[in-house]
């Protein structure tokens, strides 16, 4: 953590060097949350390298260092969601649906889940509200007003975005069972 302080300070004053060891030590795991969004992984290099230009010149708004990891996280976020909007054809279907999925059906199956293979195939539209609810703990309201959609929608397609990872966890399940039997 002394070394983020002094990097932090260090970036404020425009070191480069400082400045290359912040992006060194968080650009791994925001160029995950960018491509979590775009599921691209292209996509998600230029968000992140639009992200930490936007953030080094901005980094006097970042009061303290140890608010910086999430004041970059947002700016990832934002930036991920912007591109997303902008780039992406997102259809919204403003329909409600049973809750027919628990989270204990997903729970079940969570050590075996990755998260990257659900991501990589899970529909656009269901992937930013899942993320945006799942991983940024915005509320529907708040969704809502980012993707200017109402908040059923929001509350629907995450609705559908649980129903479809239960559904692609059952399939798995299922092909598993078949490989398996083939096996035996």
């Amino acid at each position: 953590m002394k070394h983020l302080e002094e990097n932090f300070k260090l970036a404020k004053k425009q070191d480069r060097r400082a400045q290359k060891a912040l992006y060194d030590l968080f650009s791994a795991k925001m160029l995950a949350i960018a491509n979590s969004y775009t599921n691209n992984f292209h996509d998600a290099e230029d968000i992140l390298m639009n992200s930490f230009l936007k953030c080094f010149n901005k980094i006097n708004d970042c009061r303290d260092w140890k608010s910086f990891p999430f004041w970059l996280r947002k700016i990832i976020v934002n930036d991920s969601i912007s591109f997303v909007r902008k780039n992406k054809n997102i259809l919204y279907a403003d329909v409600e649906i049973a809750d027919d999925y628990s989270d204990e059906e997903i729970n079940e199956n969570l050590n075996e889940i990755n998260i990257e293979e659900i991501f990589s195939k899970m529909p656009a539209g269901y992937r930013l509200i899942f993320n945006l609810y799942v991983f940024e703990e915005r509320k529907h309201q708040e969704i809502a007003e980012i993707l200017n959609i109402s908040e059923g929608t929001s509350k629907s397609q995450f609705s559908k975005a649980k129903k479809w990872i239960a559904d692609y966890l059952k399939s798995k399940e299922n092909g598993q069972k078949n490989t398996e039997t083939v096996k035996s």
